[in-house]
């Protein structure tokens, strides 16, 4: 049967022949590296991007693909690095435990998910140019994104990219390096072993920061094992918004707890033994006193957390992670048990010890803090001699355009009482204090000074005709450029000035002196060698004292810990410290410690009578002025 159309269908199919032709956008045939450029970037946490890009060069430990389950405490604080919330993160951690790794990851990521400059900051330019070679390049070779774009024409210390980023490596003694460029990821390694100042600029940590400032989003990452409590990183440490421990459960009770060096113990019969120490040492659980061997290590740190220790009142903008040796992978407690027992018997090697194994800052009880201190403070008032102090001394400290001066009263003991101090404008002002001024006493007699120390190392000729002027009572000193090695208390030498037999020059070991001031201004006020301030002493003299303190401090390129007395700040107002100082030394070269108490008198039944010979020496009921 023919097939019939409709008059509908027809009409239809009428229409869409009239109709014109859709035109059609020839077809693009796109490579795949344009495919990739329009390709959104795949969001990544440091230790995500470590795991996928990072690969370990041969002068690590485990060289190979970066495995972060391998040191799982260093998870959190990578990921930090991406928190939008963090400006500043501080490590602090012992040797041997990832540290510088970790820090690398996050370099590695910035300027391969980033467009941002990055700076690192070593302690010296020295050690700068030798990460950059065998640390640094390495690193951002073995990353193919980054090698890709690494401009082979780059400097030593400068690192450029061709996709617009560069990466600056500086030395901390290099101030004009610090200070010549904006940056937004600023990294600090070993900041303990800083020098204070960048030549004449300021602390070097303080000058890089600045570099930041243009970068609401900026990323500060400082790294150090600790040296003292005054060091950069366990300032950072202590100071940030929020401190984090790391706590790992027990194989046996399941108790988190850290690892705490006082729980690693050893059978007693070996305890002279060090090499025994390190086959059978073993870690005891807090909690459970279960014993805890290296093989139960790993599984540890990887159920481990990272808890806050500290309450943050503000915003937390900045964190800080402590971590000791005792949890590297590749350390075995016996290895810490070892170190401590072939370490202890020098205070060089155990300070290594606390600080690099540790990471714990190193006390000492040689160190001294002065903030809290109650100086001995008497009933006398100023400007009065007391009682039986039968000896004056004044001493100065020399500044450019004025004069810091005290007087301070020697009784029998050695006890020493401030009468007075202040600042003097001229030295005609001086030698009216130190000359001709009379102080009234107790005793009923005036006194004047008997002897006057004056700081000769600055403006050291003025000070020279001065004390030729006066020679029977005025003295030049200054400290010593050498007190860490000088033992003396002082040393004299001969000066030719004018004055026949020439002026005596004193060099002083400050360092000394200033052990025996404060040793001696907290004792009780009735006795021997107390040195006391007078009745409602101005807090001004206080806080002179208080402008230094103690510290052990170790030289980077030696390793020897001395003590010396350091200032607080970069600029101290410790003029009377010195006056102070200065004023027990010179008492001590006119031999205070000789001076005795007098005889009680005592009335004689018979009477007897002597021929009068004083008069061919003159009065001597004021030998001491």
């Amino acid at each position: 049967m023919p097939k019939t159309t409709s008059k509908v269908t027809r009409a239809k199919a009428s229409t869409r022949r009239k109709s014109k032709p859709v035109k059609t956008e020839p077809r693009v045939n796109w490579f795949q590296e344009e495919l990739d450029a329009f390709k959104p970037p795949e969001r990544y946490t440091v230790s995500e991007w470590a795991d996928n890009f990072r690969v370990l060069t041969n002068i690590s430990a485990e060289p190979g693909r970066w495995r972060t389950n391998r040191t799982p405490y260093l998870k959190e604080p990578m990921d930090k690095f991406t928190d939008p919330l963090i400006e500043q993160i501080v490590l602090c951690f012992g040797a041997q435990i990832g540290k510088t790794e970790a820090e690398l990851n996050m370099i590695g990521y910035a300027l391969d998910q980033t467009q941002s400059p990055v700076m690192m900051v070593y302690p010296t330019d020295t050690i700068a140019k030798f990460a950059s070679d065998k640390r640094v390049q390495p690193m951002l070779k073995s990353v193919k994104s980054i090698s890709d774009n690494f401009d082979e024409n780059s400097k030593l210390l400068e690192l450029d990219f061709n996709n617009g980023n560069y990466m600056v490596l500086v030395g901390a003694n290099s101030p004009s390096s610090l200070s010549s460029r904006s940056i937004k990821y600023l990294f600090f390694d070993e900041i303990d072993k800083y020098p204070a100042f960048s030549g004449k600029e300021a602390d070097p940590i303080k000058l890089a920061k600045e570099r930041t400032k243009t970068f609401v989003d900026k990323k500060i990452v400082m790294v150090s094992t600790p040296t003292v409590e005054s060091g950069n990183i366990w300032q950072a440490l202590m100071n940030a918004n929020e401190r984090r421990q790391y706590y790992v459960p027990c194989p046996h009770c399941g108790v988190s707890q850290t690892l705490k060096f006082k729980q690693i113990k050893w059978p007693d019969e070996h305890n002279d033994n060090a090499d025994m120490i390190r086959d059978t040492a073993y870690y005891e659980c807090e909690h459970c006193g279960g014993h805890i061997h290296d093989k139960h290590k790993m599984e540890m740190l990887r159920h481990g957390t990272w808890e806050a220790v500290n309450a943050s009142q503000s915003k937390v903008r900045s964190i800080s992670y402590h971590l000791s040796s005792i949890y590297s992978p590749w350390v075995t407690f016996g290895d810490v048990a070892y170190e401590f027992k072939t370490s202890k018997g020098t205070p060089a090697s155990l300070m290594n010890f606390i600080n690099s194994w540790l990471a714990e800052p190193w006390r000492s009880a040689k160190t001294k803090s002065t903030q809290n201190m109650q100086f001995t403070e008497s009933t006398y008032p100023s400007g009065v001699v007391p009682d039986k102090a039968v000896l004056l001394i004044a001493s100065v400290d020399v500044q450019l355009d004025h004069f810091w001066w005290e007087v301070r009263a020697y009784a029998p003991g050695v006890k020493s009482y401030l009468i007075d101090y202040g600042q003097a404008s001229t030295w005609d002002d001086l030698e009216e204090i130190i000359i001709h001024r009379e102080y009234p006493s107790e005793y009923g007699e005036p006194r004047q000074i008997m002897k006057a120390g004056i700081d000769s190392g600055f403006r050291t000729d003025e000070v020279y005709q001065f004390c030729s002027r006066f020679p029977e009572v005025c003295i030049p000193l200054k400290g010593s450029s050498n007190h860490t090695t000088m033992t003396a208390p002082y040393t004299m030498t001969s000066l030719e000035k004018g004055v026949v037999g020439g002026l005596k020059l004193y060099v002083l070991n400050t360092d000394y002196w200033k052990d025996f001031i404060f040793a001696r201004m907290v004792r009780p006020i009735n006795e021997d060698g107390t040195i006391h301030l007078y009745k409602d002493c101005p807090q001004e003299y206080s806080d002179h004292l208080r402008s230094e303190e103690k510290q052990e401090h170790r030289n980077v390129k030696t390793g020897a810990v001395t003590v010396q007395w350091k200032p607080l700040t970069s600029h101290p107002v410790n003029h009377l410290l010195d006056t102070c100082t200065y004023n027990a030394a010179v008492a001590d070269i006119a031999g205070v410690k000789y001076l005795m108490e007098p005889e009680p008198y005592e009335e004689s039944e018979e009477v007897q009578t002597y021929e009068d010979y004083s008069g061919g020496i003159g009065n001597t009921g004021h030998w001491f002025r």
